[in-house]
């Protein structure tokens, strides 16, 4: 039988969200336990560069950042936990949660599990994954130096994915089911510059159809199809592709327990006097995993202050 952990609140997720709500409820001296997931710092140690969080001009890398929040948290009383949580009971009090190396109780909880990648959902796309298909290129780009990649997006992180494997690989292709991209402005503006000088081609309104290779061999290319014609179909022999479709939130294991969208984000401001509020009181949520309208390093940090303080509040009355 596992050991049973208790501690008057409990933060779940050490992204920018998770790590700024302990750091506010520490400096309240209310005692908290801070459960870092299965990646600590969280997505937000992939991005190559950060350039608009403010006071760290002109970029800061997203494992740096996250290993100052980390860093931070563990200067305070805060109880840091190496762990992550597989099965949950809320439904009473104080609420149970069990994870891989021992469960944990306690009587308010923080939800800042953020989000995940998401897949394609195409054959060989699980089976591929480390073998030439990544979801990350500041952590494997290094691999296809003067190789032949694709991305897969139209948004910020398929424009910085790509615009980052420009200065490594020999070419890359994005590959958008749009005819425009839903990236920064900024960002589009230096796809374009990258793309002049043939570094980067663009296949506007194509879709991934189907992915080439084997374990043995690894990835060896993608047949991409035209929305506008379904004759137009294009071989690109690869040695790299970059998933960059977005993200789902990491719910999964609270599905029937805290009331979610239709796409599976937890909803909050339920109780009207605590804005980070779920339907169960005494719980909250912070950041990506209720949060798909902005979706910012920085607004995750702003949602973990004020699960912070509604907390406190909370506990007040």
């Amino acid at each position: 039988m596992q050991m049973i952990k208790h501690s008057k609140i409990l933060v779940l997720g050490t992204g920018p969200a998770g790590c700024t709500a302990a750091i506010y409820l520490a400096r309240a001296n209310l005692y908290t336990t801070l459960i870092t997931g299965p990646i600590p710092g969280g997505q937000l140690i992939s991005t190559s560069g950060i350039e608009n969080w403010p006071g760290d001009y002109p970029s800061v890398k997203g494992i740096i950042l996250m290993e100052r929040m980390i860093n931070h948290t563990k200067n305070l009383k805060i109880n840091l936990i190496n762990d992550t949580i597989i099965k949950v009971n809320l439904l009473k009090k104080p609420f149970l949660l069990i994870g891989n190396n021992a469960s944990y109780t306690c009587e308010a909880l923080i939800i800042a599990t953020g989000a995940s990648p998401k897949y394609l959902g195409l054959p060989l796309e699980k089976e591929l994954l480390g073998k030439g298909i990544s979801f990350c290129a500041t952590c494997d780009g290094f691999f296809f130096r003067n190789k032949n990649v694709a991305v897969i997006g139209g948004g910020n992180t398929a424009v910085e994915e790509a615009l980052y494997l420009a200065n490594i690989a020999k070419k890359v292709f994005i590959i958008h089911r749009r005819n425009i991209f839903k990236a920064e402005k900024i960002l589009i503006n230096r796809l374009k510059d990258k793309s002049i000088n043939s570094k980067i081609d663009i296949k506007f309104s194509f879709f991934l159809k189907k992915i080439y290779g084997n374990k043995e061999q690894g990835l060896t290319g993608i047949k991409i199809q035209s929305l506008e014609n379904s004759k137009n179909i294009i071989n690109l022999s690869l040695d790299g592709l970059f998933i960059a479709i977005g993200h789902e939130p990491n719910t999964n294991i609270f599905k029937d327990q805290i009331s979610l969208t239709k796409n599976k984000y937890i909803k909050i401001g339920i109780d009207k006097k605590y804005t980070t509020s779920t339907n169960i009181k005494g719980i909250f949520a912070a950041g990506d995993v209720h949060d798909f309208k902005y979706r910012q390093a920085i607004t995750s940090s702003g949602f973990g202050c004020m699960a912070a303080l509604d907390v406190q509040k909370y506990f007040n009355k």
